[in-house]
């Protein structure tokens, strides 16, 4: 019988590393932009330092305030997995800190996102690896259980499962199904071709404004003298 709701899935699909790679230093800004704008993390989960986030979804279900699953992911994710955890937005505990973000670096995890609260800040701002979180407080976890490990969950108002493409930066977190990231990353990559022309066009001055009043005009946009 399945326990649901205290259970841990120790298998996961990875989709293969060349093609996360492919995606390290396009902006999450032109990614989301091709995706329609969703599938970006909400505002609330914020970076606390300046590593650029790249790899696999491990996930984790967490009851609030309470992180014995999480410890156990941290054991069981390979090199390259981030680990994200649904902790229900809740930040009255912290789910993480220093020594278990150590310890997972030790082990090759590429990151953490955190639907919840975490603490140690000083020193985790000073390490290499990102780290993406809801909140912050010195209050220490329950290590109780339930939850749960592999599981698709939601994070920053995003479904992720595990095994989802996960691209960072100090704008956000998006969430890319590996299904659809070989046309996804074409169209990131051509957006992003696009924007370094529109770049040289504004150090020089041509930018063509055009389209703003077109599109005043054709909404219904009154000018008044």
């Amino acid at each position: 019988m399945s326990n649901v709701g205290f259970r841990i899935v120790t298998a996961i699909k990875r989709p293969k590393k060349e093609l996360i790679e492919k995606f390290r230093g396009i902006p999450v800004a032109n990614i989301g932009d091709v995706m329609n704008r969703n599938y970006c993390l909400d505002a609330r989960i914020r970076p606390i330092n300046s590593i650029l986030l790249l790899g696999t979804a491990f996930t984790v279900k967490t009851r609030p305030g309470d992180n014995l699953l999480l410890h156990k992911a941290i054991d069981m994710a390979a090199p390259g997995d981030i680990i994200v955890v649904d902790g229900q937005g809740d930040l009255t505990n912290s789910l993480i800190g220093e020594l278990m973000i150590s310890w997972a670096q030790q082990r090759g995890v590429s990151g953490f996102i955190i639907d919840g609260a975490i603490r140690d800040v000083t020193a985790l701002r000073s390490m290499s690896i990102p780290v993406y979180t809801a909140g912050i407080t010195p209050k220490g976890p329950y290590k109780d259980g339930p939850g749960e490990i592999n599981v698709t969950i939601t994070c920053g108002g995003v479904v992720v499962k595990p095994g989802d493409i996960l691209v960072g930066d100090a704008d956000s977190v998006i969430v890319i199904d590996p299904n659809d990231a070989p046309a996804i990353l074409k169209r990131a990559e051509e957006k992003a071709a696009q924007e370094t022309v529109t770049k040289e066009a504004i150090k020089n001055g041509t930018w063509n404004r055009s389209w703003v009043d077109k599109a005043l005009k054709e909404k219904g946009c009154e000018f008044i003298n």
